[in-house]
């Protein structure tokens, strides 16, 4: 199988603690495995790779499989792999380190890992790792001119480091942000001027991801500007969301449609992760139910791309 999107990130084992007290541990996680579950229902053919800790729950690993994604790009850790708790507080978000946990650093696909690999592959999406990790990633990737290249952070764009963000920036086309991520002079308010300051190099389209109000998207190119809203079915767990709303975006530029049907495949994408726990709702979920989804929400443009049976 050749991959239509490759995403390269971390297979996380999380601890999640809600703010009402609610807890479930050992959840398999890694915003890399939303980001290729939110690309699924699309039918997309999609490929992960990063280092893979033997702690991490076997059963994710099997239900990724029966579903067609290639693990051929996981590689053996060796050693439990990278752990955290998630606490979710009224306000925002904490992610804390397991103590004994491997290193950020060495939970991360590294180029070798792609290496002359995945030569027919259309994108290649990287999530959240630190900085000096992505950018030996991205110059790795930088001579395949003809694949889209998409980054999500890790480490936050701020006045003092946005200058060596520059690089990293200037060798993707897609940049997926968060509120907490973005924090130049101006964001809080119109954020347009912020984001027209990490144009260059090939960078087309920046969108900033809020939560719960959707997002704003910038593009480069034109300096134009289009905002979407958060739409779910019901609220259960917020974790990944984001995540799946890049593969879903992702594969509507993939499969040719512009930026305004790209954003509502976001939006399908990250509704199924937030109406179950964890990955569970993303699981099950369907290329038929993608499109039905689409057609009660999107009727004025219905979605193109994959036969709702999931057929190529």
């Amino acid at each position: 199988m050749t991959p239509d999107l490759v995403c390269l990130g971390n297979l996380i084992v999380d601890d999640v603690v809600f703010a009402d007290g609610t807890t479930r541990m050992g959840e398999p996680g890694g915003a890399m495995l939303y980001a290729a579950l939110g690309a699924l229902p699309w039918g997309l053919r999609v490929a992960v790779v990063a280092p893979l800790g033997d702690d991490y729950p076997a059963r994710t690993l099997h239900a990724l499989e029966e579903r067609g994604v290639d693990l051929s790009g996981l590689r053996p850790l060796g050693r439990p792999g990278l752990r955290t708790w998630l606490l979710y507080e009224p306000a925002a978000r904490r992610v804390v380190h397991r103590l004994g946990a491997a290193s950020h650093a060495d939970a991360s696909p590294a180029p070798a890992d792609v290496a002359e690999r995945f030569p027919g592959a259309r994108a290649f999406h990287l999530s959240p790792t630190p900085l000096a990790c992505q950018l030996p990633l991205l110059r790795a990737l930088a001579p395949r001119a003809d694949a889209l290249v998409s980054l999500d952070p890790h480490d936050p764009v701020r006045e003092d480091n946005l200058a060596a963000w520059r690089e990293a920036l200037a060798l993707t086309d897609v940049f997926f942000v968060s509120d907490e991520e973005l924090q130049l002079d101006g964001v809080a308010g119109d954020p347009r001027g912020a984001l027209a300051r990490l144009a260059g190099g090939r960078l087309r389209h920046v969108l900033l991801k809020r939560g719960r109000q959707g997002g704003v998207l910038y593009d480069a190119r034109t300096g134009a500007t289009a905002t979407w809203e958060a739409r779910t079915h019901a609220f259960v767990d917020p974790t990944g969301a984001g995540d799946a709303f890049a593969g879903g975006f992702l594969s509507g530029l993939l499969d040719g449609e512009d930026a305004a049907g790209a954003l509502e495949r976001g939006v399908v994408s990250a509704s199924f992760a937030l109406e179950g726990w964890g990955a569970a709702g993303l699981l099950a979920e369907t290329p038929a139910a993608a499109r039905q989804r689409a057609r009660e929400w999107f009727p004025e443009r219905a979605c193109s791309g994959a036969p709702a049976d999931g057929s190529s």
